[in-house]
């Protein structure tokens, strides 16, 4: 095994501490940067959903008009740190993934590193792709279906920022991680762990599964944001299934 036999418990753990210390480091860094950029942070990337010029509502056709407000004294200068720190987060999430492969590398076995490299290399662009799956789809579907829906016409629709601004960080983030599940799959797959045909036979848990994630991560518990919700998700499944290898297959060339 190397290098994990020589290194003591305290190498390990100092090793540990340097990896937290170069995140934070280069987390800290970034967001000190975004701060700096406020206008084109927020003007471009938060607050552009809720316009009605935003390019899903121009592809739907979809009138789009969102009014947000303030109603406490600091929450525009604590959010303006919290979304700077969250889009920090998201900017060094490759850097984050190769610490943590340099981490747990010394302590795997070869098969074990060839499995999980690939995983581990694919991470970074599933995290993208449903950042961009919850930002440009399913956060501009859920806000106009919210800001067009009125129980009287007495009753006008006028957001806070801070619930606009947790709406949309929840929503993104959770489509972010969800979408490492193939990554996951594919590294207990390559290890042996996990064959195509044990996700077939769990097709219909999987179903019920998804739609009581996309109830419990869907603030409002309403049946359209849990179907807009619980799609992408179990597609996602399917794709997993893809990706999975065969246990026939092994069985075969094992014969």
């Amino acid at each position: 095994m190397g290098k994990s036999e020589e290194m003591t418990f305290w190498d390990h753990l100092d090793d540990l501490r340097k990896s937290i210390i170069h995140i934070v480091i280069a987390v800290v860094s970034v967001a000190v940067v975004l701060f700096c950029f406020k206008d084109f942070l927020f003007e471009k990337v938060i607050l552009a959903p809720a316009g009605g010029d935003f390019f899903l509502y121009r592809l739907l056709g979809a009138d789009m008009s969102l009014s947000l407000v303030n109603i406490e004294v600091a929450a525009q200068f604590l959010i303006h740190m919290k979304v700077t720190l969250i889009c920090a987060l998201i900017l060094t999430f490759p850097y984050l993934i190769f610490k943590i492969w340099q981490f747990i590398v010394p302590a795997l076995y070869e098969n074990e590193k060839k499995a999980v490299r690939g995983a581990f290399a694919f991470s970074s662009v599933l995290f993208y792709i449903g950042l961009a799956v919850g930002y440009f789809v399913i956060f501009p579907l859920m806000l106009n279906f919210f800001a067009g829906y009125q129980v009287s016409a007495t009753v006008e629709n006028t957001f806070s920022l801070t619930s606009y601004i947790s709406l949309l960080t929840s929503m993104v983030l959770t489509f972010g991680i969800v979408f490492e599940f193939p990554t996951v799959v594919a590294a207990l797959s390559a290890m042996g762990v996990v064959t195509r045909e044990n996700l077939r036979g769990l097709r219909k848990y999987a179903f019920c599964i998804t739609l009581v994630l996309s109830a419990i991560i869907t603030p409002s518990g309403d049946p359209f944001s849990m179907l807009v919700t619980a799609l992408p998700l179990y597609l996602l499944y399917e794709f997993s299934i893809l990706i999975c290898r065969s246990g026939k297959r092994e069985q075969t060339i094992g014969y």
